[in-house]
């Protein structure tokens, strides 16, 4: 599947091209110095997980109706803190991860240990787990997202990054 992610004023715009050939396209606002669903694809594809944001885009999904998805099905947050149905559970742990490397990007921290404690409390409070990672995992994956966030905030308006999602 292909991500093309275009820098706009105050929100970017996404255009994906799943291997079958359908599309979907979105747009979302700024937060933080990169785009938030850079950092998921970065994140879910660093670590391998397959079941996440992207992976079920990729398999149909459009991203907008997944907010909605998680909220019907238990996405835990400071007022829905319930068990989340077994279909979300990936979506759940990666959104908890994307944010403790977006809280490291904005902090200019890089610590394995914080990053997995930060995780884990995350992930305890959406109950859910923190998925099994790979070793290596977390640097190549922080390595990735310093790569993406070294040219993008300072490129134009219109700027446009295509991301490639291998599906399996």
């Amino acid at each position: 599947m292909d991500i093309a992610i275009t820098k706009g004023c105050g929100e970017d715009r996404i255009a994906i091209v799943r291997a079958d050939g359908s599309r979907a396209e979105t747009a979302f606002p700024h937060k933080g110095p990169v785009p938030h669903d850079a950092v998921h694809f970065f994140v879910e594809r660093g670590l391998g997980l397959k079941r996440a944001f992207w992976g079920l885009v990729a398999a149909g999904r459009h991203p907008e109706e997944l907010a909605a998805l998680a909220k019907a099905g238990g996405h835990a947050s400071a007022t829905r803190a319930t068990e989340p149905e077994v279909g979300i559970v990936g979506l759940i742990q990666a959104e908890r991860l994307v944010e403790c490397f977006e809280a490291e990007m904005w902090s200019g921290g890089a610590d394995d240990g914080g990053l997995l404690e930060m995780a884990a409390g995350g992930c305890a409070t959406s109950h859910v787990a923190v998925p099994v990672i790979a070793p290596g995992a977390l640097a190549r994956t922080r390595a990735a997202l310093i790569a993406f966030a070294r040219d993008w905030p300072t490129a134009p308006i219109g700027h446009t990054v295509t991301l490639k999602w291998e599906e399996n």
